[in-house]
């Protein structure tokens, strides 16, 4: 824990200085995720003119932030957040690189690598909102979380749209493949945020809760131990089940959304207008959402995830492939019902443990988490092609719906958030 010599002012100057270097990061590394996501369904299927395999070059972004969770949380736990973070963000950065060189050569198993390499950086991403709490006060937690997701969205917003539109002059300018440019940006704004965090995240946040040194190993919950404990905390359940449903339901429909919309003869710009505004949902409120946390039952925030993901899915459901105005709705509301529950999920995980091993059970759930997305986004196409986008994007709604009755679990029980020991 933090030392007991550190006054409540020092305190609250590291948290300053932690929370504006994180979104100096994040900030880029958002642009960077967000960017290449939008390009790589499209640079996919220019080259093997096929969906189910687009989605799932697509889905390679989430895969990888699922096989980065776990080394990355129990790398932090023992060496401390700032290594950890700029070690994701350098793989991302080549993963970028790669997908550059598959685009030039039209080569989609490399594209494939590359898309895995960039889901790093989402990886990267999810955990540095953990990093943002651990010299955060107990009645702050989901403010700070809030605050670092709503930092993603200064790149995350721009990102589809800027990759989508201004990067093609550049790429051209360099006798590249238009599709070139977005991954060109994000090996620049991942080696950014590496950056950043490499020379302003001192001391280290995690370290400095803990008391470790980032040299000897502390004790900490092996991966088994780690899903053991939050199988056995009802509300760490509802905590990890939130942000996996918010996920797999968010990937799904945007995984597909850009070919759906491809279909309608939509410009490149529309396309990436669209993501844009479903990232504005995901990131741009955040501070309030997570605020409302803060100060709401956690049961009423998960249940307004649950209605709005289904609203959303529903939306986009009834929105034929040449028209626009219900995919932008949905979209964007799917993209709030995801803050709401990532926030609501991540404060109460943090909550329902000790900082000492939240590290390594933050890594467990955020594996959960990207894991469901993962699987949501190889199925998506599988699913448009046997049946149809609007199939996809009700039944999706509706499994969010299940968050509502998870929501209602602590209300009839009358489970309360145990105190970290």
């Amino acid at each position: 824990m933090i030392d007991a010599m550190t006054s409540p002012i020092d305190r609250a100057r590291l948290q300053r200085r932690t929370l504006f270097t994180l979104i100096g990061s994040v900030g880029p590394a958002g642009m960077g995720m967000a960017g290449g996501f939008a390009a790589t369904t499209l640079a996919s299927k220019e080259i093997v003119e096929n969906e189910s395999l687009a989605t799932l070059a697509a889905t390679m972004i989430s895969i990888g932030g699922a096989v980065m969770a776990v080394p990355l949380s129990r790398f932090m736990a023992r060496r401390g957040r700032r290594p950890g973070l700029r070690i994701g963000w350098t793989i991302a950065a080549t993963g970028a690189l790669l997908a550059v060189l598959a685009v030039e050569t039209s080569t989609y198993p490399l594209l494939v690598l590359g898309t895995l390499g960039i889901g790093a950086g989402n990886g990267t991403n999810l955990a540095a909102r953990y990093a943002a709490a651990d010299l955060a006060d107990d009645d702050r937690v989901a403010r700070s979380i809030g605050i670092l997701v709503w930092a993603s969205s200064i790149g995350s917003i721009l990102g589809p749209t800027v990759a989508l539109g201004a990067t093609e002059p550049v790429a051209e300018a360099l006798g590249l493949e238009p599709l070139s440019g977005p991954y060109l940006m994000a090996i620049c704004v991942f080696a950014l945020a590496a950056v950043v965090v490499e020379v302003f995240l001192r001391p280290d946040p995690l370290l400095t809760a803990t008391g470790g040194d980032g040299l000897t190993a502390p004790a900490r919950p092996s991966l088994r131990e780690s899903f053991a404990r939050i199988a056995t905390n009802n509300l760490a359940v509802i905590a990890v089940g939130a942000m996996a449903v918010g996920q797999a339901v968010m990937v799904a429909i945007m995984t597909v959304t850009p070919l759906h919309m491809e279909d309608g003869a939509h410009e490149k710009r529309i396309i990436g207008l669209v993501i844009s505004l479903h990232i504005v949902g995901m990131y741009l409120f955040a501070p309030v959402v997570g605020w409302l946390v803060d100060r709401l039952p956690s049961s009423l925030i998960v249940a307004a995830a649950g209605v709005m993901l289904f609203a959303g899915g529903e939306l986009a459901s009834h929105t034929d492939a040449e028209d626009r105005l219900g995919v932008f709705t949905g979209l964007f509301l799917i993209g709030l019902g995801w803050s709401f529950a990532m926030i609501s999920g991540s404060s109460l995980l943090t909550s329902a443990f000790g900082v000492a091993e939240r590290a390594a059970i933050q890594g467990a759930a955020d594996f959960t988490m990207v894991a469901s997305g993962a699987a949501a986004g190889l199925t998506s196409g599988v699913v448009v092609e046997a049946f149809s986008y609007h199939s996809l994007s009700h039944w999706a709604g509706v499994a969010a719906l299940t968050l509502v009755a998870a929501a209602l679990y602590p209300v009839v029980t009358k489970v309360r958030t145990p105190e970290p020991v």
